[in-house]
């Protein structure tokens, strides 16, 4: 019994820590909080035993819990006029095609194979947040026709195979097509009920009747860390938001940019040396 509760006891402080990281990560960079939250429950599953599906289950609980963090940190920002509706609404529909694709595909790759793909493109995300700068510009304003389709599918499915928040790729991309890093940031936010409602849906049919999966998963999303992640991060995104338009955001991408260069160098070393 007392092994229970510090086992359990344990992972449930992991989980209320992450959660707290998550929330106030995505509101203050628009990220979605994935890029705590698949790390964090993806150690802590291998840990205890689910090394099998714990990197399919991290994602799509990731995705399941980015539903509430955004829709919370999107309406925080909307207070302070940082959100351009307009957009949101022309490229939703693109970006949920993208999630669907996405988690598709990634119902059917190996353990191995999700896990360098996350640990490989969450290395090119914090090289991006510590060298990027806002005042980088290729285009005057965001595409539309084609070039919108291709963006926003592409962007919808890398975000679902992560389980991260549009805003993970949406803001820099808005802001080197000539966007405020405010209302990048905010209208970002907004990407991730497009990413994580379909992404979670597509990755509950792809688990069921799986073997391997923790206690309490409905297909891939494991329902209590769903829970306790998710109350955690709706709770700290307002935060996150405040702070983005007080602190000095460019020093705490690059401090955050470090410590994700050494999350994804340790899932990568650890997928490789087996």
């Amino acid at each position: 019994m007392d092994a229970f509760l510090a086992e359990y006891g344990v992972l449930t402080i992991s989980l209320i820590a992450a959660g707290i990281v998550a929330g106030l990560a995505a509101g203050l960079f628009g990220i979605g909080g994935g890029a705590v939250i698949v790390p964090v429950l993806y150690f802590l599953l291998t840990a205890l035993g689910y090394g099998e599906t714990a990197m399919h289950v991290a994602v799509a609980t990731s995705l399941a819990t980015i539903i509430l963090t955004s829709i919370r940190s999107v309406m925080s920002h909307n207070q302070r006029g940082a959100v351009d509706w307009v957009v949101l609404k022309s490229w939703s529909p693109w970006i949920v095609i993208g999630a669907c694709l996405g988690q598709l595909v990634a119902g059917f790759v190996s353990k191995e194979a999700m896990t360098l793909t996350f640990g490989s493109l969450l290395l090119i995300l914090a090289l991006q947040l510590y060298f990027g700068r806002p005042t980088w510009k290729l285009a005057d304003d965001l595409p539309g026709g084609a070039p919108r389709a291709g963006l926003g599918t592409g962007l919808g499915a890398l975000s679902a195979i992560m389980g991260i928040g549009g805003g993970t790729f949406g803001v820099s991309l808005m802001t080197i097509c000539g966007r405020p890093i405010h209302q990048a940031v905010g209208t970002a936010a907004g990407f991730g009920v497009a990413i994580g409602l379909p992404g979670a849906i597509v990755a509950i049919l792809n688990g069921l009747g799986r073997e391997g999966l923790p206690p309490f998963s409905l297909g891939h999303v494991n329902l209590p860390a769903f829970a306790l992640i998710s109350v955690c991060t709706v709770t700290m995104a307002p935060f996150g938001a405040a702070l983005a338009h007080k602190l000095d955001a460019g020093l705490l991408r690059k401090l955050f940019g470090v410590l994700l260069v050494l999350v994804s160098a340790r899932m990568i070393w650890k997928t490789i040396a087996g």
